[in-house]
């Protein structure tokens, strides 16, 4: 797998789904033209561009430059890297017939094109099992110890988390994870949780 340190910016579920099985790393999708009318997750995508940069890695169609253009246009030139897949005409498998220009999107190119793709944007890219957490980094056992999973109230307080960040009220577990290792490191996560839960309210409601 490739390590990358930049946020992976891709347009829908099924683009995620092809690249989480080479990329270790985040990826937020844009669920096509929505991020155009989501100011919360234009507001993160921002944030995460501050703290680790974004690389875009849209389809190659005119769709995916419009976005790619727009997501351009709402950071920092230099917290961004791109990505782009070549013209390659055909149908995903999943698909009854080709998209409107015939292009493969990002889902249906080869793992061996996107892998290039990425080394050729500039991303900060290494080699890695994709299996060993690094020292220091926030683990789903450090959400359970805080009560964001596996307990009653962990949706709730995972919703705590979110409205404190400012973070979209969609996001998942999963991704709500991944996304703290992008914005603090784990002494800061447990400081917080503590501020936000470890009151005596918090206590008798829980």
């Amino acid at each position: 797998m490739i390590k990358i340190k930049e946020v992976v910016i891709v347009e829908g579920k099924y683009d995620k789904i092809k690249l989480s099985n080479m990329i270790d790393g985040l990826i937020i999708t844009t669920e096509g033209f929505g991020v155009f009318k989501d100011k919360e997750k234009q507001a993160l995508i921002r944030r995460l561009a501050e703290t680790r940069g974004i690389l875009i890695l849209t389809d190659s169609d005119g769709a995916g430059f419009v976005i790619r253009n727009f997501l351009k246009g709402t950071v920092a030139p230099s917290a961004v890297r791109h990505a782009y897949i070549p013209d390659i005409f055909g149908k995903e498998k999943r698909k009854e017939k080709p998209s409107k220009e015939g292009k493969l999107g990002v889902e249906g190119i080869s793992e061996e094109i996107l892998r290039e793709a990425i080394l050729r944007s500039g991303a900060e890219c290494e080699q890695s099992d994709g299996r060993v957490k690094a020292a220091g980094e926030i683990t789903k056992a450090d959400f359970y110890a805080c009560g964001l999973s596996g307990t009653a109230y962990s949706v709730q307080k995972r919703e705590k988390l979110k409205q404190e960040l400012h973070l979209p009220e969609k996001m998942t577990a999963n991704t709500l994870l991944d996304v703290m290792n992008c914005l603090m490191a784990r002494n800061e996560f447990f400081d917080l949780c503590s501020e936000l839960f470890n009151s005596d309210e918090e206590r008798r409601e829980v």
